[in-house]
């Protein structure tokens, strides 16, 4: 049954990641789409504009889908966030190109944009509270780390399908017709995903909590209860997720583009460079959840932080070259550091909080992080290295991200092996119940 749970999610994750990821790999397309009257740079601009428009809501989505899970259960909130990422994206697919229909183009694109933020605000704390909850204490980074396996795994589904359809199409077929079809493949995919999801088990963690009074449900109560009593962890998940996902965001979402039309690299060959360095860290990535595991959380993601304080300005320096090997090199440095927060993360941030709050704490502090810089990562970039005309800048915001993050890190305790708080430990045999029994005289 946990191997189910874990597939399950993981797959789920899967999905909704690929409805949300297409958006960055059409930037170029989208933004000829829906902002044909702007300048080439101008357009890039306005299309990363739109992508970042969902991260506004995402606190939103987070402060309403995370205190819901604590109240009535992770499983139903994660079926509801699957459905809504489905019809937004779908949405998208159908929305008329701005020669059609004017300026109601980019507005509807921004509507279906806004609803997928909505939906990924309460996803993504409430997976990982999800799987975290249901896997043994001393696994838990090697299973958590599915999670990411999904993450990465829906990216890649969506990356390897624009790379085809812009190998197999002209240009003009994709900016008429080609780039709805990623959008229109969201349908089958969310059903998928939902049927799968409402087979899962409530977790065991939060079904030990039992009938709770009504002064426990008040949404009021949960929120005074997780930015007075839990503002210590609370900033430091905000400080880990400006990290993780500064760097996440820069790799899948913005270095297509930005190979593409700062670099000089062809569209398909940009595409194919950031599907490979994703393959590569599905392959290890459970290894590092698993090093986790055995040297703890805060080593691992210490060192997914050095690495983008010393190896983001080199990195960049080798994109910058332009030879396929060089940025081929220089995406790799990237994803090794984005590695160490894929792997050790699920895990970590979880464990920062208690069974009671533990959705809606995660989901409000992962997407403060997420909508003031990790969502904003492309736009922002884009935006200085217009401005500055330097080729380097990502390198130097990924740096400052990777010194918050070590010193969220610094602060953070080391959970590898321990029971989630708030709840009773979890394991993985009898033989390692009577362990703990007589480890602790219970």
């Amino acid at each position: 049954m946990l191997r189910r749970t874990i597939a399950a999610t993981a797959v789920g994750n899967m999905m909704e990641w690929f409805d949300f990821g297409i958006f960055s790999y059409m930037a170029v397309t989208l933004g000829e789409v829906f902002f044909p009257t702007a300048s080439g740079p101008v357009q890039l601009l306005s299309a990363f504009a739109t992508f970042a428009a969902a991260f506004v809501v995402r606190p939103l989505g987070g402060f309403f889908f995370g205190p819901l899970g604590d109240r009535i259960g992770r499983k139903r909130v994660l079926a509801t966030t699957m459905i809504m990422m489905g019809i937004g994206t779908f949405c998208i697919g159908l929305v008329p190109a701005y020669h059609t229909i004017g300026i109601w183009a980019p507005a509807l694109l921004l509507a279906a944009r806004l609803v997928q933020g909505f939906s990924t605000g309460g996803e993504y704390g409430s997976a990982m509270t999800f799987i975290a909850e249901h896997v043994p204490d001393r696994r838990r980074g090697y299973m958590a780390s599915w999670l990411e396996f999904g993450t990465l795994g829906g990216i890649v589904l969506g990356a390897s399908l624009v790379t085809a359809l812009t190998a197999m199409l002209s240009h003009r077929d994709m900016v008429a017709w080609g780039w709805r079809i990623p959008f229109l493949v969201a349908a089958p995919l969310g059903l998928a995903g939902v049927y799968l999801r409402l087979k899962l088990a409530e977790t065991p963690a939060y079904e030990g909590l039992g009938p709770r009074t009504a002064r426990e449900t008040r949404l009021g109560a949960e929120f005074r209860h997780i930015f007075v009593d839990q503002r210590r962890p609370l900033l430091v998940c905000i400080g880990v997720s400006l990290a993780w996902n500064v760097t996440s965001y820069m790799l899948p979402s913005y270095m297509p583009s930005y190979l593409s039309a700062e670099v000089g690299i062809r569209t398909t060959t940009a595409l194919m460079i950031v599907v490979a360095v994703l393959v590569m860290l599905m392959v290890l990535i459970t290894f590092v959840g698993r090093l986790s595991d055995r040297v703890g959380r805060k080593p691992v993601l210490m060192t997914g932080c050095l690495l983008l304080v010393v190896g983001s300005v080199p990195a960049f320096l080798l994109i910058r070259q332009g030879t396929v090997r060089c940025v081929f090199l220089g995406c790799l440095l990237v994803g090794l550091a984005l590695l160490c927060f894929e792997g050790a993360g699920p895990a970590t941030l979880p464990a920062l909080f208690p069974t009671d709050v533990r959705a809606g704490a995660l989901s409000v502090a992962f997407n403060i992080g997420v909508s003031l810089f990790g969502g904003t990562t492309p736009l922002v970039t884009q935006a200085l290295v217009n401005a500055t005309d330097n080729l380097l800048v990502p390198g130097f915001y990924l740096a400052g991200a990777g010194l918050i993050g070590a010193l969220a890190v610094l602060f953070s305790p080391e959970t590898a092996g321990d029971p989630l708080l708030g709840s009773a430990p979890a394991v993985s045999s009898p033989r390692e119940a009577e362990l703990i029994r007589c480890r602790t005289g219970g």
